[in-house]
Parts: structure tokens; C-alpha cells; sequence
């Protein structure tokens, strides 16, 4: 592990050089995402040697499962009650249907390309189906992307990761000489169910904690900051709640957490959303730079050409047409399809998942791992620099259809 010292210096430089070159970046193509990944890619094992996480460290999970924590709650919070009422069809088609669609395209990819075993390629699958809520925050969050998209993007990979990741675990488990004990129904019953009961629970009871306008004295006192750090400390004590023996999905509980209190207290919504910006930026800048500093062009140029091919049936095939099949029978348009279904980027939740798979140690574990890190890196640079043209392509779409 580098020194404190060291991080806090490489940190402050990249957010100083990140915030000067903003205005550049909202005029181009520029990703700040993208730059602190090859800032990291750089300054690691794979380039200059300077900065040095170890993958199986508790700092590198502890820090991507804050991240998601952290950003799980901000897009929880950012769904709205009458979306969710009209339209929640369309994210629950691509949940239901397009999930398990991409995660057996890339399946049978992996098999193809990589002489996996079947169930080591449904892991990878596992792996590569949720996408990330990291790099869709900027188009969920961009007012000129239309609204059903923003809502329906949003609400998918908020609820996509929880989805993911008791498959990966009942993989993970039949992969491993313990599994003779693991009954994947029963776990998948209580992942889901308890993340789902403990969100409504903690978001419901968070709304009755604070105190509403009509208390005025009371209201009154509590400065808005404190608002915003209530909001925050909700979502970090539901995680914890959840995960607590006996043990449900924590992210789950967290998005869940923040729709219910996002909806019954839209003042604590705006309150959070004025003073937590930063820190929510802070913390998405940090996990990509962590994430660059772990690959190494050894790691993912390994598997050689058929490493590419791979990347482009991910990107180009598995979601694009998992999506399609999924939105068959409803009102969107083939603009709105293609672009929900490019817009399918992996990120801190498919890192935080393959370190899972590295601890546990299974003889095909590196090579899982290598894969799915090639993976994102390829999408944090191709989907970071699409987003903004992407947004405006779609918002010009939408203007044009709407005339």
C-alpha cells in the first residue's frame, strides 16, 4: 500500500488539474472519469511504478463498496415518485429480460473465445450484466437527456448491481470446493427480500426521523448541512443494517433506502443534492483512479486477440441486443432502444464483484478477473467519451420528434 502521504498528494493534484480542466471537458470529448483511470493506469504497477494498491487489500474494497454506496443513494434519490408509477415497465423489462440475455451472450462468448468451463463463463457473465451507476450519473443526471430515458436508466443500474450479485455468488459457490452446503434458493430469497424489506424499513422510518416544515421550530434548528449529513449517515447505516446477520443485499437496501426517502422527503433530496455533489465526485474520481492504478498491460493483453473480439461482442451484440428484445412490444422508438442499449457501461460494481471472484481463490479466478478489468477499462474510456455526444444526440432526437 502506498503512504497516506503519497495518496494524498496524487489525489490533490488530479483533483486540481480535474477542476481546471472541466470547463475543456464539457466542451469535448474529454472524460474526467477516463483521465483519472489512465491517470492511475500511469502512476501503477503497469507504468511508472509509483503508486502500488494491492487488489486484495481491504482498502480497495472498502473504498469501492463506499463508492457504490455513495452513488447507489445519490441516483436512488433521484427517482421520481410519478416515473415510478407510470413508468416502471420499461426498467423492469431490461431487468427481467435483457439482464439475463447479456449475462448468456457473454457466456457463450467466453466459452468460444476462452475454452471456459460453462459455469466459469455464466460467473463472467455474472459479472459483465449490471451496469454501472457511476458512469450513467451523467447521463441520468443530464436534463436534456429525455426523461423516461434518465428514469429508466437510472432505475436500472441502481437495481441491476443487487440483481447481479447473488448470481455471482451462487457461481462463485458451485465453483468452490465448499459448495455442497450452499442452497442458491434460499439465498437468492434472502439477499433480495431482506435487502428490499430493510430499504423500505430505513427509508421509511428516515422520513419520519427528520423533522418536516410544519414543525417549524424544530425544523428551523437543524441547519441544511446537517440535512444533507442525515441523508448521507441513512445511507451508510442501512448498508450496515442489511448486511448484519441474518444477511440481505446491502446495495439493494441502499437504492430502495433512498427512492422511499427521495419520495416522501423531496426537501432532504434537494438539500442533499445541493451540498453532496462533491463529495459524491470525490468518491467516483477516487475509485477510478484505484481502479487504473490495478491494471497492468500484461493483464490485459494476456488472452491476445480474442480478448478484442470479446470487448466487441460485449459492447456491440450482448447489451445492444438484449435491450432490443426486451423493449419489443413498447412505445419506444428505435433511437430511444439504441441508446439505452449502448448506454450499458461497466464499472465500480463489476470491479468490486471480480475482486470477489480473486479471494476466493478458484483456479480460474486471474484469468476472470483480467477479462472483466479489460472490459471496463475499455468501456470507462469508449463510454466516457460518448456520453456528452450521446446526450445530445438522443436530446436532439427527442426535439425533433416532439415538434
Amino acid at each position: 500500500m502506498p503512504s497516506f502521504q503519497a495518496i494524498a498528494t496524487v489525489l490533490g493534484l488530479l483533483l486540481i488539474l480535474g477542476a481546471l480542466a472541466s470547463g475543456l471537458a464539457q466542451r469535448s470529448f474529454l472524460s474526467l472519469t477516463a483521465l483519472f483511470v489512465l491517470a492511475g493506469f500511469a502512476l501503477g504497477p503497469g507504468g511508472l511504478g509509483k503508486i502500488d494498491f494491492r487488489p486484495h487489500s481491504g482498502f480497495v474494497e472498502d473504498l469501492a463498496f463506499a463508492a457504490l454506496i455513495v452513488i447507489l443513494f445519490r441516483d436512488g434519490l433521484e427517482v421520481e415518485g410519478e416515473m415510478l408509477k407510470r413508468e416502471w415497465h420499461l426498467p423492469a423489462r431490461k431487468l427481467v429480460v435483457a439482464m439475463p440475455i447479456t449475462a448468456a451472450i457473454v457466456a457463450a462468448a467466453a466459452h468460444l473465445l476462452f475454452g471456459l468451463s460453462w459455469t466459469e463463463s455464466f460467473l463472467l457473465g455474472a459479472l459483465l450484466s449490471p451496469t454501472d451507476p457511476v458512469l450513467t450519473s451523467s447521463i441520468v443526471t443530464n436534463a436534456r437527456v429525455p426523461r423516461l430515458i434518465r428514469h429508466s436508466l437510472n432505475l436500472e443500474s441502481g437495481l441491476n448491481d443487487g440483481l447481479a450479485l447473488p448470481a455471482v455468488l451462487a457461481l462463485l459457490a458451485a465453483l468452490s470446493a465448499s459448495s455442497a452446503s450452499f442452497v442458491w434458493w434460499r439465498f437468492v430469497l434472502q439477499d433480495l427480500g431482506l435487502g428490499l424489506l430493510y430499504g423500505l424499513a430505513c427509508g421509511w422510518l428516515a422520513s419520519l426521523l427528520m423533522p418536516r416544515a410544519q414543525n417549524r421550530p424544530l425544523e428551523h434548528s437543524i441547519p441544511a448541512h446537517q440535512k444533507s449529513l442525515f441523508a448521507l449517515g441513512v445511507a451508510f447505516a442501512t448498508y450496515g443494517l442489511t448486511v448484519l446477520s441474518p444477511e440481505g443485499n446491502g446495495f439493494i437496501a441502499v437504492f430502495v433506502a433512498a427512492i422511499v426517502l427521495g419520495i416522501r422527503r423531496p426537501d432532504l433530496r434537494q438539500h442533499f443534492e445541493r451540498r453532496a455533489d462533491e463529495l459524491v465526485e470525490i468518491v467516483k474520481l477516487g475509485i477510478f483512479f484505484v481502479f487504473g492504478s490495478l491494471l497492468t498491460l500484461h493483464a490485459l493483453t494476456r488472452e491476445g486477440w480474442p480478448s478484442l473480439a470479446f470487448v466487441v461482442v460485449v459492447f456491440l451484440l450482448a447489451r445492444p441486443l438484449a435491450v432490443w428484445v426486451a423493449l419489443l412490444g413498447t412505445s419506444t422508438d428505435r433511437a430511444t432502444r439504441l441508446f439505452m442499449g449502448w448506454f450499458g457501461p461497466k464499472g465500480v460494481a463489476t470491479m468490486t464483484f471480480a475482486l470477489l471472484v480473486l479471494d476466493q481463490n478458484i483456479a480460474s479466478g486471474p484469468r476472470i478477473f483480467d477479462l472483466a478489468a479489460l472490459v471496463v477499462f475499455c468501456s470507462i474510456i469508449v463510454h466516457g467519451l460518448t456520453d456528452t455526444p450521446g446526450a445530445n444526440w438522443i436530446a436532439a432526437h427527442s426535439a425533433r420528434e416532439t415538434q
